[in-house]
């Protein structure tokens, strides 16, 4: 299966899978509140995750018990008998054993939890799931909810379902979950062709060849349900299935972590790479560099809560994350930029989701200003790739890929490659959400060469249906988007209209200050006396006020003006569309008309 396969693929199965387990649903209606159908829904869909992997070797693990149990060391005799997964299930119970006897449900199904290891009953702690046991018990639905996902449609072993799209399945059902309290929910929501896009991006110089290299190190800050990390290393294998990738996460919403720590389990990974937590006021990777950071944070989001330990880390300046500036309060999402800046290797790589807001917000000197020119002049902003409207199941607002790279090649030093891919997609025949194109293997291609050639240049290619997808670049020098705003001021005139002095110098009138934006490859003495001097005779610069500032004008950088049609013209249209309305009019009712 190609990439255009899996990526037409993802609608399917997260809209056949996720409908099927979250009509569950209708065994809870009465018992729990619609709000709360996700606490009972993603636990089980976790739960029959891991027991429709173990199902093929769930005799071989019985046998190995019985032998075994009587020794003090288990774990490893137990692994090997579940095929080599880092957990197990010891009870003699399996789904449909369980249908057997709904007389004893609740103490067969308890006991059937029990049965797994013990890193499998911590997730499902997390989850706070024990308690949901016996209030469904107590509600007198436990056994239709056990029976619900004996249906055939609902086996999640390894060879029906990918470890990818049960992932997305997951975040189907976290996304409807958290719709349910009217939350956030899509923030932690990446389709599959967005983050191939970004893994592509990010690995299109890697030689993964040498076997003697150590092992490449992923990691996400807001990982959700670890889909990008998935995708990472599939894409990294897919160049060199030889490559040895150690994935690592952190996320704060407890039950996406519970389902990405399973999915570590599933596929084989240290589920203590996944840790709980949030980023911002609790990093769990503190000390940790890395090789590549992949990550679409929350943006929009207020960062209030885990305001005093985020100032507090802030005044530390070079020893913590945060201490060259701090964005505003009500957005957040350039903290987390500076967190995977702070975690990449000398030579490490980052793709990270934004909105608009962090290419221009923020006057010069402001936090978000000073966090662009900290990237800008350590030479760290290679690309920015402007996205498809309506690329997110969630939102259809401009968003943006920016490529931090640490050590940039040399060609690409001292500048900045703006990428305008927002006319390179395909059309979905059926949308998902507010997801309505996909970023097929075609188009990705085409902003794969743009990055490529990192020139200013239009790519332009027909697809299948007779669309042109147009990709335009724009290499800009890093100067070019920093200036200098200069504070202008004005003497305070006499009645003879002299300035008046104090101490031998003009005093400023406060009235009549004013600011100037001066690129910042121009000489600032020089655009005064050729832009301002000549309008504000007496004028000076306050240099003591100077603030350096950078932003990305990345809407004027492609902005094409259209010359406006001559008002005869308009008119003559007008007059035109005028006269084929009277004549329908006059098809339309008869009579005579009116010359």
């Amino acid at each position: 299966m190609d990439s255009n396969d899996k990526i037409k693929a993802v609608g399917i199965n997260i809209q056949e899978k996720a409908n099927l387990i979250w009509n569950v649903a209708n065994s809870l209606f009465g018992a729990y509140k619609p709000h709360e159908y996700g606490l009972v829904i993603l636990p089980m869909a976790v739960i029959k995750r891991f027991h429709d992997c173990l199902l093929p070797t769930h005799d071989k693990v019985l046998e190995t018990y019985e032998k075994i149990k009587h020794l003090a060391v288990k774990e490893g005799f137990l692994r090997a008998a579940a095929g080599g997964y880092h957990f197990y299930n010891t009870s003699p119970f399996t789904f449909e054993r369980l249908k057997t006897d709904p007389e004893n449900i609740k103490a067969n199904f308890e006991s059937f939890i029990n049965g797994f290891s013990d890193n499998v009953i911590d997730i499902l702690a997390n989850m706070g799931f024990f308690n949901q046991i016996d209030r469904m018990n107590d509600a007198g639905v436990l056994y239709q909810v056990i029976s619900d996902f004996c249906e055939e449609n609902a086996d999640m072993s390894p060879d029906k379902i990918s470890a990818i799209d049960m992932g997305y399945v997951f975040e189907n059902l976290v996304q409807r979950f958290s719709e349910s309290y009217d939350e956030e929910a899509g923030a932690h929501f990446t389709s599959r062709d967005i983050i191939y896009l970004m893994c592509d991006m990010l690995t299109m110089e890697a030689d993964f060849s040498d076997p003697e290299a150590p092992a490449k190190t992923v990691y996400d800050m807001a990982m959700g349900t670890s889909q990008m990390l998935t995708c990472m290393e599939e894409r990294i294998k897919a160049l060199d299935a030889e490559a040895e990738i150690i994935c690592y996460g952190q996320e704060i919403n407890p039950f996406t972590f519970g389902i990405a720590k399973a999915d570590m389990l599933i596929r084989g990974g240290d589920p203590d790479n996944m840790q709980f937590g949030n980023t911002l006021n609790d990093d769990k990777f503190t000390g940790y560099t890395f090789d590549y950071c992949i990550s679409n944070p929350p943006f929009g989001i207020d960062w209030k809560r885990e305001a005093a330990d985020v100032e507090k880390e802030h005044k530390k300046g070079d020893a913590g994350r945060f201490g060259v500036g701090l964005p505003a309060k009500s957005d957040g999402q350039m903290l987390f930029m500076l967190n995977g800046i702070a975690k990449l290797k000398d030579t490490g790589r980052m793709a990270i989701i934004q909105n608009g807001s962090s290419l221009f917000t923020g006057d010069a000197g402001s936090g978000q200003s000073e966090i662009r020119r900290y990237i800008i002049e350590n030479d760290w902003l290679d690309a920015i790739v402007q996205l498809p409207n309506d690329s997110f199941y969630n939102t259809g607002i401009a968003t943006y890929v920016w490529l931090i790279t640490k050590d940039k090649p040399v060609s690409h030093r001292e500048h900045v490659l703006l990428i305008d891919a927002s006319g390179c997609f395909e059309q979905r025949r059926k949308p998902i959400g507010n997801k309505r194109v996909d970023i097929t293997e075609t188009c990705r291609n085409l902003i794969i060469e743009a990055y490529g050639d990192y020139d200013s240049k239009t790519y332009e290619k027909k697809i299948g249906d007779g669309k042109t997808i147009v990709v335009k670049s724009k290499r800009m020098e890093s100067i070019a988007l920093g200036y200098n705003k200069i504070t202008v001021e004005s003497p305070i005139l006499g009645e003879d209209g002299e300035p008046i002095l104090k101490k031998g110098k003009p005093t400023a009138d406060t009235s009549k200050r004013d600011t100037e934006t001066v690129p910042l490859d121009e000489d600032m003495d020089a655009y005064f006396e050729r832009e301002v001097l000549p309008y504000r005779p007496g004028a000076w610069i306050d240099k003591s006020k100077t603030k350096v500032g950078y932003e990305i004008p990345f809407t004027k950088t492609f902005y094409e003006y259209l010359e406006m049609e001559p008002a005869d013209d308009i008119a003559k249209r007008i007059e035109i569309r005028k006269e084929r309305l009277i004549r329908k009019l006059h098809t339309l009712f008869g009579g005579e008309r009116n010359e």
